[in-house]
């Protein structure tokens, strides 16, 4: 990728009228102006003593590449036609614009980020004295002009007329660029007596040479981008240029690029988005990048199958950044409507695998090929044998714990891989490629780690009812019951008896519970609460033995251990039997601890999982 362009010093007043009559603009993914007035003054002051402050940097726009702009904040509506988007410089432009420019108040925040409007002087004899440093000599000034003090009683500084600016020697600096006008307006004035005429036109005089030429005379270098700029290349830049910023995601490119065809694509993704969630919990999180991945897929895949047909090199399916800045908009007119119907059915899907909420999701971005693949396929996922291969692929990527890097390339390989394996062709790489270590019970802690989440979603679909009312956890009870993971050994009664947290909090001694439930059976030992179940009381029936064996058996769970309080033997028990369900689910034997290389450190797992949880 190659990139034309030229370093070349533009005046600031130049560039300020060039914001101001709209040849300048900002491309519409650029964010909001934030910068605080402690920021503002020091650029000020830089520019005041003619220290450099940075390039710019521009973009021709009258090439291929086309985004909806808007002016600097606070410039009118543009006269002229643009000549060149501004990419690097919007905070240091825009700062500078309503300073220097316009008389219309700064909007600007302090830096306790309370919303401020300001208009900045310069206090000339301060400005002028060598021994104050050149911020301190700009003054902000409220809106009215007036510095009050005593909780607004007295007036500390009226600058609200000229004559009162001539007076008391504070230059507007929002007059900047015409500060001649205000200095014959200076020299015009009455004063009181010719002494003080004297000094303050003299004190005048050495302003405009000491500090206003620094303006009037200040040049930037401005980095412009030629006319042949990719978007890919815009996107890329922008993000290096931008390190003090949030990083640019492309769903910002690609609503601009659109925006100049008149498709406003956030609307669109707001209201994709309001359906989506609204009735859909598991969708809490969706993204619109993701949703832009999952149309990237289709479309690249689309493409490529279009090229083989023809004879051609088929080009790659990609989900990559710069796929996303290739889809044009036809594409994502025609690709939306499937993939929003492939979310829904996704969370369908994932309702079937008892995953109801977004923070219950193993992986979020595993949701990018899901809804793919069920986008592609209709109504065929509901076929059985078609959902038996997609539970087992969703699980292989859970268990495999396949999707927390790198994730792109195993989209286009999802994509790729899935409908040729309903007839009859290989197994995806996921499901290929997918393995689970016995050992990886013991470290699973973290309810953030995917493979914690798996276990808890699978107890549910293997048939986990309720200790306490015997309900299997269907959504309506999951929500109503506010069903969660929790303790088999309650963590005080494990604590008790010398147990540390490194142990009792694997993701072997827990089990979906209800919280009513949780509450019930307390911090005591498992005999103890058992012997509630089976007793009862007046709020709470008691279940019949063979009833209670029955629902634990339901979690995998083994009675006899809770009965005699063996923590040891229950925890050896269920890990066996959690291992038996995980095998079952990804259609794979998993390795056992005793096939793992002596070499390999548990640690390594549990360090990847904190990992995991902090990203």
């Amino acid at each position: 990728m190659t990139t034309s362009f030229q370093t070349n010093p533009y005046k600031l007043s130049d560039l300020m009228r060039e914001c101001h009559e709209g040849k300048l603009q900002l491309p519409d993914f650029q964010r909001g102006w934030v910068w605080d007035q402690d920021r503002i003054t020091d650029l000020l002051a830089s520019i005041s003593e003619g220290f450099p402050v940075g390039a710019l940097m521009t973009l021709d726009a009258t090439g291929e590449v086309s985004f909806a702009v808007r002016p600097v904040e606070g410039a009118p509506s543009p006269s002229k036609d643009i000549e060149a988007y501004l990419l690097d410089g919007q905070q240091r432009m825009t700062s500078l614009y309503q300073s220097t420019y316009t008389t219309v108040p700064v909007s600007t925040q302090t830096v306790k980020k309370r919303p401020i409007k300001l208009h900045f002087y310069f206090d000339i004899r301060a400005a002028l004295d060598p021994d104050v440093p050149r911020s301190e000599a700009i003054v902000p000034v409220p809106e009215d002009r007036i510095i009050r003090e005593n909780f607004g009683r007295d007036i500390k500084l009226d600058l609200s007329t000229e004559e009162n600016e001539f007076e008391h020697l504070h230059f507007p600096i929002d007059r900047m660029f015409e500060a001649h006008i205000w200095n014959q307006a200076a020299t015009a004035w009455i004063y009181k007596d010719l002494a003080q005429r004297a000094e303050h036109l003299k004190l005048v005089n050495d302003f405009m040479q000491e500090v206003v030429n620094n303006f009037t005379q200040y040049q930037v270098p401005v980095i412009k981008l030629g006319k042949d700029t990719s978007r890919a290349a815009v996107c890329l830049v922008f993000e290096k240029v931008n390190t003090g910023g949030k990083p640019l995601d492309a769903f910002e490119l690609v609503t601009a690029m659109y925006a100049a065809d008149e498709f406003h694509l956030r609307d669109d993704w707001k209201e994709r988005r309001k359906r989506l969630v609204s009735s859909q919990p598991v969708l809490d999180k969706i993204e619109p990048v993701e949703f832009l991945q999952a149309i990237s897929l289709l479309y690249t895949k689309e493409v490529r199958e279009a090229a083989a047909a023809a004879g051609k090199e088929p080009p790659a399916i990609s989900a990559t950044r710069n796929s996303l800045l290739q889809v044009p908009l036809s594409a994502y007119q025609k690709f939306a409507p499937k993939v929003e119907a492939g979310y829904i059915a996704a969370a369908k899907f994932l309702h079937s695998l008892k995953i109801f909420k977004a923070r219950d999701l193993p992986y979020q971005t595993q949701l990018v090929p899901l809804a793919a693949i069920l986008a592609e396929l209709g109504n065929a996922w509901e076929n059985d044998a078609v959902r038996q291969k997609l539970a087992r692929w969703y699980w292989s990527g859970v268990f495999g714990e396949l999707y927390g890097s790198a994730v792109e390339s195993r989209f286009a390989l999802d994509i790729r891989d899935f409908k040729p394996w309903l007839s009859g062709g290989a197994e995806p790489q996921t499901v290929q490629r997918a393995s689970f270590e016995e050992r990886r019970l013991r470290t699973l802690r973290s309810r953030l780690s995917a493979a914690y989440k798996g276990v808890h979603a699978l107890l549910m679909k293997c048939g986990a009812e309720d200790f306490k009312s015997g309900q299997p956890y269907d959504q309506a009870v999951f929500f109503d019951e506010n069903v969660d993971i929790h303790h088999i050994f309650p963590q005080a009664w494990c604590k008790s008896v010398g147990i540390g947290p490194e142990i009792y909090n694997s993701i072997v001694n827990k089990t979906p519970i209800a919280s009513g439930t949780n509450r019930m059976l307390g911090g005591v030992a498992p005999s103890s609460y058992l012997g509630r179940l089976t007793k009862g009381n007046d709020n709470n029936p008691a279940i019949a033995p063979d009833r209670l064996t029955a629902i634990l058996q339901s979690h995998e769970i083994e009675e006899s251990y809770l009965h005699a309080d063996d923590f040891e033997g229950f925890m050896d028990d269920r890990r066996q039997r959690l291992l038996t369900i995980i095998e079952n689910a990804m259609g794979k034997e998993a390795l056992k601890e005793a096939e793992v290389p002596s070499d390999h450190d548990e640690e390594d797992y549990y360090a990847e999982e904190e990992l995991e949880a902090a990203e």
